[in-house]
């Protein structure tokens, strides 16, 4: 009987990967915190490093999981936005707030999206970072397009590429801010009249 009490408490497959990137992305979340360690992520959910070689190869993977969670949950979300919403206008605000809100709830993960959890990491986590934010700049660039061929705009394309580039550069610098600030910050500050800004372009 024992034993199946001790059974029923292991995790589940998966579950112990899910339990280390939540203690891993928790560990971001406090404000100075300096290069997580293997020891330091071990001694945090009371387990060896052995055991979180046994869910992960390296680090360098652990760091990719919490990235497939970001790019999962932006671009989930950033399809149906361009999905649902047939006004460029409306999709670029959404797209926006939805990045900013996504940080403000998620501290640890704004550490990654903005590079400096990775500073000492592999150089591939940082590449793959950026691609994501690129495919982000890319979404708005199509819906800047958009909204500038509905205003008459004698250079959409040019109008599109800086649009895009400019809010991409307020999402980040937001974020940089967020992380700088211990998170006192909020990204989604003057939320209103930031989206106005970027779109009376």
């Amino acid at each position: 009987m024992s034993n199946e009490v001790s059974v029923r408490k292991r995790p589940k497959p998966g579950e112990r990967r899910i339990q280390i990137l939540q203690a891993l992305a928790s560990m971001l979340e406090q404000p100075g915190a300096d290069r997580i360690t293997t020891s330091a992520l071990a001694a945090h959910l009371s387990v060896s490093e052995a055991a979180l070689y046994r869910h992960f190869a390296s680090k360098a993977q652990m760091f990719e999981g919490l990235i497939d969670f970001i790019e999962q949950s932006l671009f989930t979300l950033a399809n149906q936005i361009a999905e649902r919403e047939s006004d460029p206008a409306v999709q670029i605000s959404r797209i926006t707030a939805m990045v900013l809100q996504f940080a403000e709830k998620n501290p640890g993960m704004t550490r990654v999206m903005v590079g400096d959890a990775l500073v000492f990491e592999h150089d591939r986590l940082a590449v793959r970072m950026n691609q994501c934010l690129d495919r982000i700049e890319s979404m708005l660039r199509q819906s800047y397009k958009a909204l500038a061929d509905a205003r008459g705009s004698p250079t959409p394309t040019v109008d599109a590429q800086a649009g895009a580039s400019l809010a991409l550069s307020v999402m980040l610098g937001r974020l940089q801010r967020y992380a700088r600030t211990g998170f006192k910050r909020v990204p989604t500050e003057h939320m209103d009249a930031t989206l106005r800004a970027l779109l009376s372009l």
